[in-house]
C-alpha cells in the first residue's frame, strides 16, 4: 500500500514539475496569437489565455486516459508564429480562415491515427534516425533553456554568442542548473522541482530583474486569485469555407507537415527517454497517443488557438520519474487551476525552468552511444538530424534532414534495399514540400 501511494506522489511531482517547465504558453501563445488575432473593442489576450489553458488540459487530460503515457500538450511554438506571423499578418488571411485550417488538420491528424498511418510512418523510420531524433530533440531542449535564459543570445556576425554572463539572469541559469546537476547526480528524489524552485526563490530575494519585462518581481498586488474570461469572442470563430479555398490548401499542408513531424519526433524522444520504445525503437500505443494530440488541436481550433502538440518540455517530468497518464492528466488540471491562479505562474520566470530544460536535455544523449559512429551511412543522417534541430529551431526540419540524408546516402552507395519504401515515398514528399516553400 505503502508502495502505491509513493508511486502516485512520484507521477504527481513529476506532473508539477512538467507543468512549471511548460507553464510560460499561458503568457508566450496569447502575446504571439494577439498580434494576428485583433477583435475592434475587446482585449484578446485574457480570452487567449483562457483559450490556451483549456486547449492544454484537453490535450493532456485526453494523452492520460487514452494513451496513458506521461506526455503533456499545449498550443505549440512555432506553429502559433507560423499562424500570427506568417498566414495572418504575412499573407493576409483572415484569422478565422486561419483557425479553420487548423481545424481541419486536426480532423486529417485524427483520421491518419485512426487507421493507423502515422503509426505505420513511425515504424519505417530506421532504429538509429530514432536514437537521433531524441538526441536532437535533448540538444534542442538544452538550446531552448540557453536561449530563453540568455546565456546564448543572437550575434550579427557569428549568429550566436555568449550572453553578458554577469547579468542576474545568466548567473541565476548557472546556478540552478550546477544545483540541478549536483542533485541529480546525487540522485535527490524531486531533484528538478527543487532547482525550479531555488532558483525561483532566489531571483525574488535578491530583486533579480529576470521577470516579465525585464522587471524585479512585483508579489501579487491584485492576488493570487483572478476570475478566467470565457473566449466568447473566439469560440467557434473558425471560417471552415474560407480555408476550404483552394489557394488555402497549401497553408493546410504545412500545418500537418509540422505538426506531423513535430510530434513523432517529440514522441520518439520521449518514449526513448522513458524507457517506452520496444525492441525496434516503436511506441506502443503510438496511435492513441497521436489521437490525443489530433483531439487537442481541433479543439483547441474551436476555442480560437493554434495547433496544440506534444511538448519536450515533458521530459523534466520523466526525469522525475512520470511513467504514467498520470503524469498527464496532472498537468492538465494544473492547466485548469491556472485559469483561477494564473498570477502564481509569474513568480516562476524563464531562468528558473532553464536550468531544467538544459540538465534533461544533456540526458537525452545517451542513445547516441548506440550508433556505429564508424559507418558514414548511418553516422552522417544521424549528426544531420542532432544538429539539424536546434540549428534550424525546428524538430521537423531536423527530421526531414535525417530522413533525406539517409535514403540518400544509403542508396547511393549500394544500400538501397535496406530503405524502407515509405522511407523513399517520405523523402519525395519532403523534396516537394520544400521546392514548394523555395517557389512561395
Amino acid at each position: 500500500m505503502f508502495q502505491v501511494g509513493d508511486e502516485r506522489a512520484r507521477e504527481v511531482r513529476a506532473g508539477l514539475t512538467t507543468f512549471l517547465t511548460m507553464s510560460y504558453i499561458l503568457f508566450v501563445n496569447p502575446m504571439i496569437l494577439g498580434a494576428a488575432i485583433q477583435i475592434d473593442g475587446v482585449d484578446v489576450g485574457p480570452q487567449l489565455l483562457t483559450a490556451t489553458a483549456l486547449a492544454a488540459a484537453v490535450g493532456c487530460i485526453c494523452m492520460g486516459l487514452i494513451a496513458r503515457y506521461p506526455f503533456a500538450l499545449a498550443p505549440g511554438m512555432g506553429l502559433n508564429a507560423y499562424f500570427a506571423y506568417t498566414v495572418v499578418l504575412g499573407q493576409g488571411i483572415a484569422w478565422q480562415a486561419a483557425l479553420g485550417a487548423v481545424f481541419i488538420s486536426g480532423i486529417a491528424f485524427f483520421f491518419l491515427s485512426v487507421v493507423g498511418v502515422r503509426e505505420i510512418v513511425v515504424k519505417a523510420i530506421p532504429t538509429e534516425l530514432k536514437l537521433g531524433i531524441a538526441a536532437g530533440i535533448g540538444v534542442f531542449l538544452a538550446f531552448i533553456g540557453l536561449k530563453t535564459s540568455g546565456v546564448v543570445v543572437d550575434h550579427p556576425a557569428t549568429l550566436v554568442a555568449l550572453g553578458d554572463a554577469t547579468s542576474s539572469a545568466v548567473l541565476l541559469t548557472l546556478f540552478g542548473t550546477l544545483l540541478t546537476g549536483v542533485l541529480v547526480a546525487r540522485k535527490v528524489r524531486g531533484a528538478i522541482l527543487i532547482g525550479i524552485a531555488a532558483t525561483a526563490i532566489l531571483a525574488i530575494v535578491t530583486s533579480a530583474q529576470v521577470f516579465a519585462g525585464g522587471a524585479a518581481f512585483g508579489g501579487f498586488e491584485d492576488g493570487i486569485f483572478r476570475a478566467p474570461a470565457w473566449p466568447k469572442d473566439l469560440w467557434l470563430q473558425l471560417d471552415l469555407a474560407g480555408a476550404f479555398d483552394l489557394g488555402f490548401l497549401g497553408i493546410v499542408f504545412v500545418f500537418l507537415f509540422v505538426d506531423f513531424f513535430d510530434t513523432a519526433g517529440t514522441l520518439i524522444g520521449l518514449s526513448h527517454r522513458a524507457g517506452f520504445a520496444d525492441a525496434e525503437g516503436n511506441l506502443p500505443r503510438a496511435s492513441q497517443a497521436f489521437s490525443a494530440d489530433a483531439i487537442a488541436t481541433s479543439v483547441g481550433a474551436l476555442l480560437g488557438t493554434s495547433t496544440t502538440t506534444s511538448y519536450i518540455e515533458s521530459a523534466s517530468g520523466i526525469e522525475e520519474g512520470g511513467r504514467t497518464g498520470l503524469t498527464a492528466v496532472v498537468v492538465g488540471v494544473l492547466f485548469l487551476i491556472s485559469l483561477f491562479f494564473w498570477p502564481l505562474a509569474a513568480a516562476v520566470p524563464a531562468v528558473a525552468t532553464a536550468p531544467a530544460l538544459i540538465v534533461v536535455g544533456s540526458m537525452m544523449l545517451d542513445g547516441l552511444a548506440d550508433i556505429d559512429w564508424t559507418d558514414a551511412a548511418v553516422a552522417i543522417p544521424v549528426f544531420l538530424t542532432v544538429i539539424g534541430m536546434p540549428l534550424t529551431f525546428s524538430i521537423a526540419t531536423g527530421i526531414s534532414l535525417g530522413i533525406l540524408s539517409w535514403v540518400v546516402i544509403n542508396a547511393a552507395s549500394g544500400r538501397h534495399k535496406e530503405v524502407h519504401w515509405l522511407m523513399w515515398l517520405i523523402a519525395a514528399l519532403l523534396v516537394a514540400r520544400y521546392a514548394w516553400l523555395g517557389a512561395g
